[in-house]
């Protein structure tokens, strides 16, 4: 029986996806989130940012490469893996990142160049979508694999 290792978490992409392929063929995509804390201290509240190292695998790797974006929000559902290794220094390394089986995105608002009305923006927003990649593995590899377009819009 495998012990419960599931995370959920929201934030913004630091860089642009990086998308490699290993030796044998795979896809692999990486990429950095920033995911933001308030707590109050005080009389005020204050910030806590935390950096984390996000994988994907397959298409759903193709995926992230296509659709994510430096800035762009995301929300990322997954397990903890650790790396361990031996340096060349001799020392013991370690890595903790997340691989993901859920990535969905926040839509993309742009700005248009001519100011338009709160309605037109609004529509505008509308028409855009977020994406929603998910796929499930079993012990023979991917089995389902489901991408959609969600309608979503937040103000």
């Amino acid at each position: 029986m495998n012990n419960l290792n599931s995370i959920l978490i929201e934030g913004n992409m630091v860089r642009d996806p990086l998308l490699r392929n290993t030796p044998k063929g795979s896809s692999v995509c990486s990429f950095s989130i920033a995911s933001n804390r308030y707590y109050k201290q005080g009389s005020g509240f204050e910030k806590e940012v935390g950096f984390f190292e996000v994988e994907t695998w397959g298409k759903l790797a193709e995926a992230c490469a296509e659709h994510g974006r430096k800035g762009r929000g995301v929300r990322v559902v997954g397990r903890l893996k650790q790396d361990r290794w031996l340096g060349s220094d001799g020392k013991n390394h370690t890595r903790v990142a997340i691989v993901a089986e859920h990535v969905e995105y926040r839509s993309d608002f742009k700005k248009a160049e001519n100011q338009q009305s709160g309605a037109e923006t609004a529509d505008q927003a509308l028409e855009e979508s977020a994406v929603s990649c998910e796929f499930d593995v079993d012990e023979g590899g991917i089995e389902n694999i489901k991408v959609e377009t969600l309608q979503t819009v937040t103000f």
